[in-house]
């Protein structure tokens, strides 16, 4: 297991140096949230409490899930990826690398724009749920790229931008972020129970001394999340790999 993590460890660090500067990475995992919080913010006359939620929010879930969908086609356009398989590592080391690349993206980032947001919106959140709701969360996001980049097999990274963008956007908007979960109506309840980001969004709001759910039943699921995110998308890459290279 320990050189499981070393070798994974290895990849992810090739990755951080190639991809981190990607034209769609920082569009996608920098820009762009940047600017749908200004659009989310400007004209509501929010609190600082949900300032501070939807902020933290939409860092940790677009930046964690700017990188790894895009890391496998690119690699297989540069023909990189068929030598990383013949290496002396297995797929699941090699996605393993690449979801750990979205993960240190994903929380450098995050607590980078988080720790100043709490200072300049006087915000005190429970530091313990704040940080384990976070690393939690970030792992999930992360893992959920490595089911995203499953499916096509392709080596062109718009295809798979645009899907995951697809998916992103869907989430995002039924997430509780813009409309809190107690305020929706029944059926849109049940629907956002099915995103990862419902229980993020929940959880940083039990940081607050708010919430909806069980701040329990938030942090399990973003773990069985993760764990189903990562087996998938394991099984469907390796059920695609030799589609890769037709």
């Amino acid at each position: 297991m320990i050189e499981v993590l070393k070798r994974s460890f290895a990849i992810a660090k090739k990755d951080m140096h190639i991809f981190y500067l990607k034209g769609p990475v920082v569009i996608m995992g920098l820009i762009f949230p940047f600017f749908l919080f200004l659009a989310f913010m400007i004209g509501r006359n929010l609190s600082g409490g949900h300032l501070f939620v939807g902020l933290t929010a939409m860092t940790a879930f677009f930046t964690s899930t700017a990188v790894g969908p895009t890391i496998i086609p690119w690699e297989c356009r540069g023909r990189t990826f068929e030598r990383l398989i013949t290496a002396p590592v297995s797929l699941t080391t090699v996605l393993l690398g690449d979801l750990q690349a979205s993960l240190y993206f994903g929380l450098v980032i995050t607590f980078t724009i988080a720790v100043p947001a709490m200072l300049y919106l006087s915000i005190h959140p429970s530091i313990v749920v704040f940080l384990l709701s976070t690393i939690l969360a970030v792992g999930c996001f992360s893992a959920m790229t490595v089911l995203m980049s499953s499916y096509p097999p392709t080596d062109i990274p718009a295809d798979v931008m645009m899907l995951s963008s697809l998916v992103k956007f869907s989430l995002l908007f039924i997430s509780g972020i813009f409309v809190p979960i107690e305020n929706l109506p029944a059926y849109g309840r049940w629907i956002s129970f099915i995103s990862p980001l419902t229980y993020y969004v929940d959880a940083l709001r039990h940081s607050l001394g708010g919430g909806y759910l069980p701040l329990w039943l938030d942090l399990g699921m973003l773990t069985i999340f993760a764990l189903a995110f990562f087996l998938t998308g394991s099984w469907v890459h390796k059920r695609v790999l030799e589609r890769r290279f037709t």
